[in-house]
């Protein structure tokens, strides 16, 4: 396991409103609601951010829009990958993306808070 895996699994521990799950067949936290709001993949993870905290998240170094596990050319809207090299962010954005997934209502494909 690697060390980047390791913090994974202790922030998916530590964090009160997430429990660790998969999707797509890479390990993530869900929210209280069953929503997954962070992915970890290839060393990094990825979190659902609202547009404040993922303005935030694209400032860090080499942090860079998320995209589809297994379609890398397929930005997803909303999330942000931050490599271990800035794993010292993982668990405050881990937060705020557990936060953010819980508030977030879906109605009828229309998102609003």
């Amino acid at each position: 396991m690697t060390k980047a895996e390791k913090l994974f699994h202790q922030i998916a521990n530590e964090l009160a409103d997430g429990r660790e799950s998969k999707i797509f067949g890479a390990l993530c936290i869900k929210a209280k609601n069953g929503k997954s709001s962070a992915i970890f993949w290839k060393d990094a993870m990825i979190f659902k951010l609202n547009a404040e905290d993922e303005k935030e998240a694209l400032s860090i170094p080499g942090a860079r829009e998320g995209t589809h596990l297994y379609a890398p050319d397929r930005p997803m809207k909303g999330w942000v990958l931050i490599p271990f090299k800035h794993s010292t962010e993982w668990k405050k954005f881990a937060k705020k993306s557990a936060k953010n997934v819980t508030e977030t209502k879906v109605e009828r494909g229309k998102k609003s808070l």
